[in-house]
């Protein structure tokens, strides 16, 4: 069980990492190959992208903890719960559409998780 909680809470904060460094960028704008420099500076100076950097940091930590408790063929498809967690807060908090062929994919991967589970 423990194993779990730390894999929830990796993908947790991965997805709270994605959803901030993308508010962040809606905020700076899009990116373009002729302001390359522009953007990155942009992008490491805006606060929202910087904290979910931050998140992906603490993440990667706690990865480390992970993989020196169980073995990354089981470990890693596990964080496939990021995508459903992604799919749901992106529909939540982003307000994008999301198709009934994103949520059959979800639906498959959930399936996935289920299998792997079952082989720890």
């Amino acid at each position: 069980m423990q194993n779990f909680l730390l894999i929830l809470s990796n993908v947790v904060l991965v997805v709270i990492g994605q959803v901030l460094i993308k508010q962040g960028v809606n905020k700076i704008g899009g990116f373009d190959w002729s302001h390359l420099v522009n953007f990155l500076f942009r992008s490491f100076t805006a606060p929202l992208i910087v904290l979910g950097l931050v998140f992906y940091v603490i993440s990667a930590a706690i990865w480390i903890m992970i993989l020196s408790k169980m073995p990354l063929s089981f470990a890693y498809p596990m964080l496939s719960i990021g995508y459903v967690l992604i799919l749901l807060v992106s529909w939540l908090f982003l307000h994008e559409t999301i198709t009934p062929l994103r949520i059959l994919g979800v639906l498959l991967i959930c399936l996935g998780i289920f299998f792997i589970s079952k082989t720890a």
